[in-house]
C-alpha cells in the first residue's frame, strides 16, 4: 500500500468573465510567440458565452460529486483542485499543500488519454511547481489513462444511444458515428507511448481513441459505422496534424449521401469550450449547411458511472481495489509520463 494525505484534481483551466479571457490565452500560449491577432480570434469564441468557459464550474461540479462518493465509500482524503493555465492555479494549491502538512499527493488529470499534451505536460507543470517550494514539497502521483475504464466508456454508450435515439428514424438507418478528439501534431501522436511501442503512425494516442470508440460501438443497441475524426487543430499549415478535421469529414460523408452524423467527444471529460464552440457551434453549422442531420453526444461530466471510476481509481491506487481495465493495449508509463516525452 502507498499511503496517500490527499487528492487533487488537476484541470486546464478557463476565464470566467470577458476582462479575463485575453490573460487566459497569454498563459496558455506563453513562449509560443503566437501573434496577439490570433489570441483575438480565439478569444472570440469565448465571448460568443460571455466570455465564460464551462471548465471550471464543471470541475467544481465534479469535485462536489467526489467528495460525496468518497464519503460514501469511506476515502478519506482532503480534496483540492489546482488548474494549469487559469486559477486556481496548480502553483498555488501545491503551496497551499504544503502549509497544510500534505505530504503524498494522489493527481488525477482531466485526461484520459496519453500523449506529451495530456500527460508529460501535466508532470512538467507540476515539477515546475514543486520545484519553487523547497524542503518538505509534497510528492505528487499522476494516476494513469483511464480511456478504457467502464466508468469513462459507459457514459459514452449512453449518451451515444440518446444522440441516437434522437434522430428521424430514416436518418437513423445511415447514419455514421463521428468520434472526435483534439488534433496534436502528427509528430507528438507517433512519439506518444514507450519507445517501440508498435502503436503505428498515430502512437499510443491514436491507438488508445480507436479502442475507446471501439468499446463503445461494441455496446450500442446495434452495430453503427463509425470512424475517428479530429478537432480544434491551431498549428501551422505547414506542420502535419492528425486527420481528418470533423467539418471536412462531413462534407465527404454528405457527398457520399449519408444523410446524418451523431459526434462523440470522446477525447474529452467534459463539454469544455472547444466542445461547445468547434462541436456545437462550428460543425453544428456545417451540418446545416451540408443539409445533413446532426446530435452531438455529451461528455462524461459528472455521470454518476465517472465519478465512481474515480473513487475506484483511488482504490486501486491506494491497494484498497483492483486494476479495472477493458482494453488490451500495451499499458502507458502514466504515472511517470516518461512514455509521452516529445522525441
Amino acid at each position: 500500500m502507498r499511503p496517500y494525505d490527499a487528492f487533487l484534481l488537476i484541470s486546464f483551466g478557463g476565464p470566467e468573465g470577458e476582462d479575463e479571457v485575453i490573460p487566459f490565452l497569454e498563459n496558455v500560449t506563453r513562449g509560443r510567440n503566437i501573434p496577439r491577432e490570433r489570441l483575438a480570434e480565439v478569444g472570440e469564441h469565448y465571448f460568443l458565452f460571455g466570455g465564460v468557459s464551462p471548465i471550471n464550474q464543471q470541475c467544481r461540479d465534479l469535485l462536489a460529486a467526489i467528495t460525496t462518493d468518497f464519503d460514501a465509500n469511506g476515502i478519506d482524503l482532503p480534496i483540492y483542485w489546482g488548474n494549469r493555465f487559469w486559477e486556481p492555479m496548480l502553483t498555488d494549491t501545491l503551496a497551499q499543500m504544503k502549509k497544510d502538512g500534505i505530504r503524498r499527493v494522489l493527481a488525477l488529470p482531466t485526461s484520459a488519454y496519453c500523449n506529451w499534451s495530456s500527460r508529460t505536460a501535466y508532470h512538467e507543470d507540476i515539477e515546475r511547481a514543486l520545484a519553487g517550494l523547497g524542503e518538505d514539497a509534497p510528492e505528487v502521483d499522476l494516476i494513469r489513462p483511464f480511456y478504457d475504464h467502464p466508468g469513462f466508456i459507459e457514459p459514452l454508450v449512453e449518451y451515444t444511444q440518446a444522440s441516437l435515439d434522437k434522430l428521424p428514424a430514416d436518418q437513423r438507418e445511415g447514419v455514421r458515428l463521428l468520434f472526435s478528439a483534439h488534433s496534436i501534431p502528427s509528430a507528438m501522436a507517433e512519439a506518444s507511448g514507450p519507445p517501440g511501442h508498435g502503436f503505428g503512425p498515430e502512437g499510443a494516442y491514436g491507438a488508445q481513441l480507436a479502442e475507446a470508440a471501439r468499446l463503445v460501438v461494441e455496446r450500442l443497441d446495434r452495430a453503427y459505422p463509425y470512424e475517428l475524426v479530429y478537432q480544434s487543430r491551431s498549428g501551422p499549415p505547414s506542420q502535419p496534424w492528425l486527420e481528418p478535421d470533423v467539418n471536412d469529414r462531413m462534407e465527404e460523408l454528405a457527398e457520399e449521401g449519408v444523410p446524418a452524423v451523431v459526434v462523440i467527444p470522446h477525447g474529452f471529460v467534459s463539454d469544455h469550450m472547444e466542445v461547445k464552440f468547434d462541436l456545437d457551434v462550428e460543425a453544428r453549422d456545417t451540418a446545416k449547411k451540408l443539409g445533413i442531420g446532426y446530435e452531438r453526444a455529451l461528455s462524461p461530466g459528472t455521470h454518476p458511472a465517472f465519478v465512481s471510476m474515480v473513487t475506484e481509481l483511488v482504490r486501486e491506487y491506494t491497494g484498497r481495489g483492483e486494476e479495472h481495465k477493458l482494453a488490451s493495449l500495451p499499458p502507458c508509463a502514466g504515472g511517470s509520463g516518461q512514455c509521452c516525452k516529445q522525441r
